[in-house]
This record gives C-alpha cells, sequence and structure tokens, in this order.
C-alpha cells in the first residue's frame, strides 16, 4: 500500500498471494477454497483491516462480459482531439477478438460521477479503462477501493499503484528538444499540458532535460502552461510572443495545440519554420496536413488502448503478468515545419 489508501480486494489478495476471486469466495463464504488459502486470506484482512464492500462480495458471481472505457471529458473535447479516436480504435480492436463489449462512459458532473459508482457497485461492468487521469481525479481511489480490476492510460504519479500503460513521454520531449537545438534554434519556447496531469509534468520535464543536456540554460519566460486544447494553444502562442518576441521555436506537448500555434504565428506574421520551427507531439493526422507538415513525437496511441485492454482482459481473468505497468516507445518524425 502507499500513503493512507485504505486496504482493497487486490491489496488482501497481493498479501496472501492468492487472486481476488479467491478473496471474494472467503468473504461470501464458499467452500471452494482451500483451508490454507481461506487462512492467508483471513491473516490478511485481519492484518490489513480489510473491510469488505459490495463489490467484493459479488466478484465471484457470473461475469458480464463488458468492460467500460471511462473518459472524464466533454463531448466536444472527445470530439476534436485525434488522441481519444486512436484510443478507442485500439481498445476497440483489442475487445473485438474477444466477447468483451465495450461501453463508452463521459464522466463531466457528480451526478455522472455517481452513475459510474452504481455500475461499479452493482456490477455491470467486469473492469475499467480510464483515460484522461488528472492528480486530484477521486476516479482512480475509488476503483481502486472497490477493487475492480482497473487500468489506466497515464498515471497520476510514478508511485501510481494501478495498472497503466503510458508513452515515454519526457523522453519523447527530450527528443524533440534536442532535434531543435541540434538544428541552430537557442530561444525554444514551450506550450505544456495541463500540470495537474502526469504527462503534462512530464513532457515538461523532457523540454527541461534536453536544455540541460545541451548545457543551454532552460528560459522559464519560455514556458507557457496550456490544456492540450485547440485554444488553449493558441493562447499560449499568444501569451509568449508577448513576453518573448525573440523565440526562434515553439515545442508544443500536442499536435492540437502545434496546429494553433502554426495558426497564430502566421496570423502574427511569422515564417515557420524560418522565423519560428515547430514541433507537436502524437503524429496524429492532424501532423501530415498542416501548411507547413508538422515535425512531431509519434505516439503509437492505438497500441496503448489494445495493449491496455489486453491488461485489463488479463486482470479479469486473474492471468499472472509481471508487467501491468508500461511505457510504450516514442519517436521523432521530421517534418518541414522545423
Amino acid at each position: 500500500m502507499t500513503g493512507n489508501r485504505r486496504p482493497t480486494i487486490k491489496t488482501v489478495a497481493a498479501r496472501a498471494g492468492v487472486g481476488r476471486t479467491t478473496v471474494s469466495r472467503v468473504i461470501n463464504g464458499s467452500e471452494l477454497v482451500s483451508a490454507d488459502a481461506r487462512a492467508r486470506v483471513l491473516a490478511a484482512i485481519k492484518e490489513l483491516d480489510y473491510v469488505p464492500n459490495s463489490v467484493a462480495r459479488g466478484l465471484v458471481t457470473n461475469r458480464t462480459n463488458a468492460v467500460a472505457l471511462v473518459i472524464p471529458e466533454s463531448e466536444s473535447r472527445l470530439g476534436s482531439e485525434p488522441y481519444f479516436a486512436a484510443l478507442i480504435r485500439g481498445v476497440s480492436g483489442a475487445l473485438s477478438e474477444t466477447r468483451t463489449q465495450l461501453q463508452l462512459m463521459l464522466v463531466r458532473d457528480q451526478s455522472e460521477r455517481d452513475q459510474l459508482a452504481a455500475s461499479v457497485a452493482t456490477r455491470r461492468v467486469d473492469g475499467v479503462l480510464l483515460v484522461s487521469v488528472h492528480a486530484h481525479d477521486q476516479l482512480p481511489g475509488m476503483l481502486e477501493e472497490m477493487g475492480l480490476p482497473t487500468v489506466l492510460a497515464g498515471r497520476r504519479d510514478e508511485n501510481e499503484p494501478l495498472s497503466y500503460v503510458t508513452a515515454d513521454n519526457a523522453g519523447g520531449a527530450a527528443a524533440a528538444v534536442r532535434h531543435l537545438l541540434d538544428s541552430g534554434r537557442r530561444r525554444i519556447a514551450t506550450i505544456t499540458g495541463a500540470l495537474d496531469m502526469d504527462v503534462g509534468r512530464s513532457r515538461l520535464e523532457g523540454w527541461r532535460a534536453a536544455h540541460a543536456e545541451a548545457g543551454v540554460p532552460a528560459d522559464e519566460l519560455l514556458v507557457e502552461v496550456g490544456d492540450f486544447t485547440e485554444e488553449g494553444g493558441r493562447r499560449a502562442m499568444r501569451s509568449l510572443l508577448e513576453r518573448a518576441p525573440d523565440l526562434d521555436a515553439v515545442f508544443a506537448a500536442s499536435d492540437l495545440m502545434a496546429v494553433s500555434a502554426l495558426s497564430e504565428l502566421r496570423r502574427q506574421g511569422r515564417q515557420v519554420p524560418g522565423d519560428v520551427a515547430v514541433v507537436g507531439f502524437e503524429d496524429s493526422v492532424l501532423a501530415r496536413h498542416t501548411n507547413p507538415p508538422l515535425t512531431t513525437i509519434r505516439q503509437p496511441v492505438e497500441e496503448l488502448g489494445r495493449t491496455m485492454a489486453a491488461i485489463l482482459l488479463d486482470e479479469i481473468s486473474e492471468v499472472p503478468s509481471a508487467e501491468r505497468q508500461l511505457t510504450l516507445p516514442t519517436e521523432l518524425v521530421v517534418r518541414e515545419s522545423s
């Protein structure tokens, strides 16, 4: 256990050295448990001061053969960001090979959060894939406490106890900035993602790390916090140009923000890449259709979705696996914007 988190059926199972279903069978008084396993589970429950909940009591019932893909964002953001579409394709592709149904759930307010909690508590899904994870989001903790198999796209921080799949965000950002430095740029600004998300913080860390590696001071005046949206990128680019008109490059933490940065640079009469080079992150379909085409960091979003789904199916079936927390590699794709 980390911090002050309450023990879950998962932590009881880990302490006892058994699967979650075995723990649930003990809680439910099932006879389909060996005496040794029962003793270890009861000892773990006592040591951890674990209090069973309705989900734990229901884990031995029949499965629903359904999982929820939970996205705590609005419909407009879901539709405007290519990341979500690619992730959903990856998840759907992995589940199409099984008999598992996918339920897409947008959680935008407390009533929808309560609806999700009810779905979990009444076992209408066997597991959850959670996307767009913010540091203080209560959803991961709620799902962990309930003991429901859960896999995150990203993580809350480096001590994340839940299973997750993420991209090499810091490494990819460092590669983007290294490319700009190698091409002679020295005033390299960055438009970050939301800093209450590990993905936003990690890409900012990569920007700083590449500067340190090259022995070039990283000017914090060139950091503007964005939010992964088109309007956020435009607003950030405008702010950067106001206070640092001599900047000669921009690394945006998403393609969508890079596209809006290109638009704002063009509006202000800056040539790309002549005056200002621009690099994004994701290699979405947008990157190939900008003017000029966008240099970016390719992250394997569909593979991320497929891997999340595969891990979740293993967790639901209690298939042993040493790799529940994976970081997928990224790749620099050079085009005309840099």
